[in-house]
């Protein structure tokens, strides 16, 4: 049995994932503009990740960074910028409960990002899991109830978050793995930060008060604080296959989120949609090992 702490860490990392949106929302509906809250989200995030680093320099013998090592992280990193920013304009347009869906669209895009730049064939079992996936955001999304109306811009940006998503997934995986995590992250951290700058510009001096401060450090705990080092502890004790199962807790902690925060309603088509994407992860990441 793997350990059952770094089992926790990695499902805490995952839960931390899944309540963003709904705070996001929430505080979207008290007035806070979500310039100032992916601005600060990610400033947070930096600075606390800088000192921490700075600490741990002045605590142990660390290995100089190479200046390309960093300037290569840093224009990566733009991808978690933009998964945040293409994320939380998504939910100004649909529930919180369908933006998750579209963004966990990375556990298939993922796999094909992988067959491209490893160029191997993917197994008979990824292709149906695949397949399964698909059913399921169907599903999920209630696409087939004629009742319900989605909004194409909201449907648009949340797809488009799920492919960013997926690139911030690869990068974060394999792009200077040499590196110590939480080194790595940093630079991530700040090319995300600098996309978001760039993207918002004057948006942000406009937007940002003290109002927005306390949401903002929320959000940095639950986004871009916690999870990388709760990650960093867990994963390498449970292995890639299983901490992609359990990170997926973030879709029914989103959804739950979402339903008592924000009084979303989801049917049971929809609840049987989430079951059958979370059983597509299961078996694409079958080789566990444990």
């Amino acid at each position: 049995m793997k350990d059952f702490k770094s089992i926790l860490y990695v499902a805490i990392g995952a839960c931390s994932y899944g309540v963003l949106a709904t705070i996001v929302k929430y505080a979207n509906d008290l007035g806070i503009k979500t310039s100032a809250l992916t601005f600060l989200q990610f400033f947070v995030g930096f600075l606390f990740l800088f000192l921490l680093n700075l600490l741990k320099k002045n605590s142990e013998t660390t290995e100089k960074i190479k200046t390309s090592s960093k300037i290569k992280l840093i224009i990566w990193g733009t991808a978690l910028g933009l998964t945040t920013t293409l994320y939380y304009l998504s939910i100004q347009y649909i529930p919180v409960s369908l933006g998750i869906i579209l963004l966990m669209q990375s556990i298939w895009i993922s796999l094909i990002i992988e067959i491209f730049v490893t160029k191997t064939k993917p197994s008979f079992m990824k292709i149906i899991s695949v397949m399964i996936a698909l059913i399921g955001t169907f599903l999920a999304t209630d696409i087939f109830n004629q009742a319900v109306t989605l909004d194409f811009r909201g449907i648009l940006l949340g797809f488009s978050a799920g492919v960013s998503y997926s690139i911030a997934i690869f990068v974060s995986s394999n792009i200077e793995s040499q590196i110590k995590s939480s080194v790595r992250s940093q630079y991530l951290v700040l090319g995300g930060l600098i996309l978001i700058t760039l993207f918002w510009n004057f948006n942000i001096i406009r937007d940002i008060s003290i109002e927005a401060l306390p949401w903002g450090i929320l959000i940095a705990v639950f986004g871009t604080i916690l999870p990388p080092l709760l990650f960093t502890k867990g994963i390498p004790k449970t292995g890639i296959a299983l901490a992609n199962i359990i990170a997926s807790l973030e879709i029914p902690v989103s959804i739950l989120s979402a339903i008592i925060i924000l009084n979303e309603s989801v049917n049971l088509i929809q609840w049987i949609g989430v079951a059958i994407i979370l059983f597509a992860v299961v078996t694409i990441n079958k080789n566990l090992g444990i």
